[in-house]
C-alpha cells in the first residue's frame, strides 16, 4: 500500500449530503441546528421597490385604525358658556409661547410679536362650528349676536364657498372698537364717525361712501377698514363707453393716451391706486390732498358702488391660515391610509423638536441628541408659532379632515 494514499483519494468517501431519511440523521445538540440555514440575497431596491428613507408613506401600525365613533366637537373647556366667551377662547389662544431656549435671536422674537400684533382678533365660521356640538344653534346665535351688536360678521369675496371657506369671519364688536382706535392714519373725528356708521347697521357687510368724503374713504381704505366692492358693476355699464372711465377705474383713457411716456400721468397719477380702491401705489400724505366736498364722493367713486367693510391685516391672517390647513392635510397625507393619531400628528406638526424634561437636559449637557430647536422648524419659520390645535380645529370645521376614537392609540385623524 503506497503511503501517499489518502481518505481524499478514496473511491468509498464522497461530500454528498446525508440522507435524507430522518432516522440516519445524528442527534442535534441544539433544536434549531436541524433547520435549513441560508444567507439572505442582497438585492437592489430597483428590483424589489422598496421606499427610501425620504419616501412620504409613513405607515407605523400596518394597517387601519380601529373606528369606534365620530368626534363631533372639540371643545375642552367647559367654562365657554356662550358664542362671545368662544371666540375671545379661540383668538387668544391661536399662538403658542415663544421658547426660552428655542434658539431665537432678538431679530426673530420681534418679527414674531409684531406679525401676532398685526393680526385680527377674528375667528372664522368653521373654526367656531368644530368647538360647538350643535351648527344649527350656532348659526342661530351668530344671527342673535350679531343683530344686538355684540359681534360683527365680515366677508372677504373669493376664499372659497361652503365650509372650506376662510372669507367669513366673527369679531367682537368692542375690538373692532380698540382697533380704530389704535388706528394712527385716523383720527379720533372720523374713527368716531365711522363707528357710529357701524353701530347704525350692525348686520352690514357693506356700506355706502354717502357720508363719507373722497378724503376721509382714502384714509379709512389706507387703514384697511374699507375695500372696494364690485357691486355697483351690472350688465348695464358693463359694455360702457371705455372714456367714462366708471368701470372700476377713475381715470378714462384718452387722458392717460395725451400724457408723456413715462410720466406719472401715464399710469393714472399719483393715489389711482387707492382712488379706485386698491391697496397698493404711492401713498400721500392728509396734507396733499384736496379738501373735497361731500358730494365729491359719489363722483368719484360712482353712483350705486358700495365700499366692504374689512379689518387691518385680514391679508396676512388668510394667508396665514390657509398656509397652516395646507400642510397640516400633507402631513396626513403621508399615511398610507390617509390617517394618523393626534398625538404623532402633533409631533410631526411641531417638528420633533427636543423635549423639556430632566431626562432631556440630562442627555443635553452630556452631548447627546435630542431632537432639533424650535426655531428651525417650520412651525416657528413659516407659521410662526401657529398652535397645533387651533389648526387641526381650522381643518375639522372645514370638513378637511375627520376626528375620531379609536379605542386603543385615543383619538386619530384621517382624511375624509
Amino acid at each position: 500500500m503506497p503511503l501517499n494514499l489518502s481518505a481524499a483519494h478514496s473511491s468509498r468517501i464522497s461530500k454528498r449530503p446525508p440522507h435524507k431519511t430522518p432516522l440516519l440523521r445524528r442527534s442535534a445538540s441544539s433544536s434549531f441546528t436541524d433547520f435549513f440555514q441560508r444567507k439572505p440575497i442582497q438585492r437592489s431596491k430597483s428590483k424589489i421597490n422598496i421606499p427610501d428613507d425620504d419616501d412620504d408613506d409613513d405607515d407605523f401600525f400596518g394597517g387601519r385604525l380601529d373606528d369606534a365613533g365620530m368626534v363631533k366637537s372639540l371643545a375642552s373647556d367647559l367654562s365657554l358658556r356662550d358664542l362671545a366667551q368662544t371666540i375671545q377662547h379661540v383668538s387668544s389662544h391661536m399662538f403658542d409661547a415663544v421658547p426660552e431656549n428655542g434658539g431665537f435671536n432678538s431679530t426673530r422674537i420681534a418679527e414674531t410679536h409684531n406679525l401676532r400684533r398685526s393680526l385680527p382678533p377674528t375667528v372664522t365660521i368653521p373654526h367656531v362650528h368644530a368647538l360647538t356640538p350643535s351648527p344649527t344653534k350656532t348659526e342661530r346665535e351668530i344671527a342673535e349676536l350679531t343683530k344686538a351688536g355684540t359681534i360683527r360678521r365680515f366677508v372677504t369675496p373669493g376664499r372659497g364657498t361652503g365650509g372650506s371657506s376662510v372669507g367669513e369671519s366673527l369679531i367682537l364688536s368692542k375690538d373692532v372698537q380698540s382697533l380704530l382706535r389704535e388706528a394712527t392714519e385716523l383720527n379720533q373725528e372720523l374713527a368716531d364717525k365711522f363707528l357710529a356708521c357701524l353701530q347704525a347697521k350692525p348686520m352690514a357687510l357693506s356700506i355706502s361712501p354717502n357720508p363719507f368724503s373722497a378724503t376721509e374713504i382714502t384714509a379709512l381704505m389706507r387703514a384697511g377698514f374699507l375695500t372696494s366692492s364690485v357691486q355697483g358693476l351690472n350688465s348695464a355699464n358693463v359694455f360702457a363707453d371705455p372714456n367714462s372711465g366708471r368701470c372700476g377705474t377713475l381715470i378714462s383713457i384718452s387722458t392717460i393716451s395725451q400724457a408723456a411716456s413715462g410720466s406719472m400721468a401715464a399710469v393714472g397719477g399719483e393715489g389711482a391706486i387707492y382712488g379706485a380702491g386698491g391697496r397698493g401705489g404711492i401713498r400721500r400724505s392728509s396734507s396733499q390732498f384736496e379738501k373735497p366736498s361731500e358730494h365729491q364722493s359719489l363722483e368719484t367713486f360712482g353712483e350705486g358702488v358700495e365700499l366692504r367693510l374689512s379689518l387691518p391685516g385680514t391679508g396676512a391672517y388668510l394667508k396665514l391660515l390657509t398656509a397652516a390647513r395646507s400642510h397640516l392635510v400633507s402631513l396626513i397625507m403621508k399615511s398610507r391610509f390617509r390617517e394618523m393619531p393626534i398625538s404623532l400628528l402633533r409631533e410631526r406638526w411641531d417638528g420633533g423638536i427636543s423635549a423639556d424634561d430632566p431626562a432631556a437636559r440630562a442627555k443635553k449637557y452630556r452631548g447627546e441628541f435630542t431632537g432639533i430647536l424650535p426655531s428651525r422648524t417650520r412651525k416657528w419659520k413659516q407659521f410662526y408659532g401657529l398652535s397645533f390645535d387651533w389648526t387641526l380645529a381650522e381643518c375639522l370645521g372645514a370638513g378637511l379632515v375627520e376626528v375620531f376614537e379609536t379605542g386603543s392609540v385615543g383619538q386619530a385623524v384621517r382624511i375624509p
